[in-house]
């Protein structure tokens, strides 16, 4: 972050007044729309609960979130920059571009300035840009049943390769290994924290993580050496059930998750995520407290690991444990979210209901 963000409440009020205070420092995130805003947008404003705030366009970017059409948060940054304008604006005509140095160079711009411009205007480069665009639009394709040729064709890569490569970095999977179908099957998922990847089998959830995660690549691959089955596509129930959930959650209309999960890591592990769902809503536990409910006082770092190591995001509320002195501590969303959801959880505490009943 560029500054400490205010509250989510004065941010909301701000959005709803269109305060230009925050106009071009502050960003909305609409869940229900999977789009990004300026504080200022004269669009019909969106419920609280579906709305999170960010202070850079690559946090919006990379959560999976697309650029408003009618406040352009990408151009309002840039008035007085002639060069990034016209570069946003060919972007904003041609989505699936697939965009090199030589095409930029084409247009008469010296390669340095225009990293340097988007670098200070979005902290990341232009072409970094792009290829998000692009990817997001592929994967897309992919789960919607096209080949993986086609999806390389919509998403803008000019050779599998490209194509290959970056969803590799994605889902640690090349994407002509992902067919529909399988044991595992992966989903995109938006919601008003960033889009999420699920992974569930006919009657489990596996995995539920923020694609932003820099782990998402390392636990994928590690879920299915260990199930023995390779990652596809596809929504199962359990998916399908951690959509609504999810939406219910983010809406302010139930904190309850039925889903059923299946189990990770050691028996240690399974024993700490267990007390982690026991957590009530809206309320939080350290790391300390975790262990004196096992009865191992001294395993406050083994306690840590195991919260680290957990991967179904939010259904196993990790983001409910922060450090003895009342600080939060790392989260792999990002500590941004980590608080997010904590003031998410605390609406529920008039008529707190319980976090999941769902079988292991």
């Amino acid at each position: 972050m560029l500054f400490p963000l205010p509250s989510h409440d004065t941010l909301y009020d701000a959005l709803v007044a269109r305060d230009a205070r925050y106009d071009g420092s502050v960003f909305v995130c609409v869940g229900t729309t999977g789009i990004f805003c300026r504080l200022t947008c004269p669009a019909r404003k969106p419920l609280s609960t579906n709305c999170v705030f960010r202070s850079s366009v690559r946090e919006c970017l990379e959560a999976g979130f697309r650029a408003c059409k009618r406040c352009h948060p990408l151009r309002s940054a840039t008035a007085n920059d002639p060069a990034v304008a016209r570069l946003l604006a060919l972007l904003e005509a041609e989505p699936g571009r697939r965009w090199k140095e030589s095409d930029v160079t084409a247009l008469g711009y010296d390669l340095s300035t225009i990293r340097r411009s988007f670098k200070r205007y979005f902290d990341m480069t232009f072409l970094d840009m792009a290829r998000q665009y692009r990817l997001r639009e592929g994967f897309l394709s992919l789960t919607e049943g096209e080949r993986v040729i086609e999806a390389q064709l919509d998403s803008g890569f000019a050779s599998p390769s490209a194509f290959r490569e970056a969803f590799s970095r994605l889902l640690g999977a090349a994407p002509a290994s992902l067919k529909p179908g399988g044991l595992l099957q992966a989903s995109w998922v938006p919601t008003s924290l960033g889009d999420m990847i699920a992974v569930s089998s006919a009657t489990h959830l596996h995995l539920l993580e923020f694609v932003d995660r820099k782990a998402l690549p390392g636990e994928l691959k590690t879920l299915q050496k260990n199930l023995k089955a390779p990652l596809g596509l596809g929504t199962p129930a359990p998916t399908e059930l951690v959509r609504e959930e999810l939406a219910a959650y983010f809406a302010g209309r139930s904190a309850a998750f039925l889903t059923p999960l299946a189990p990770q890591g050691t028996g240690f592990t399974r024993e700490v995520h267990r007390l982690l769902r026991d957590i009530p809503v809206g309320e939080t536990r350290s790391y300390a407290d975790i262990a004196r409910q096992l009865g191992q006082p001294g395993a406050v770092r083994a306690v840590a690991r195991a919260n680290g190591a957990n991967q179904i995001a939010l259904l196993i509320p990790c983001h409910r444990v922060i450090g003895a002195d009342g600080s939060l501590t790392g989260y792999g969303g990002g500590l941004w979210r980590k608080q997010r959801l904590i003031e998410i959880e605390r609406s529920y505490r008039p008529c707190v209901q319980p976090n999941i009943t769902g079988s292991w």
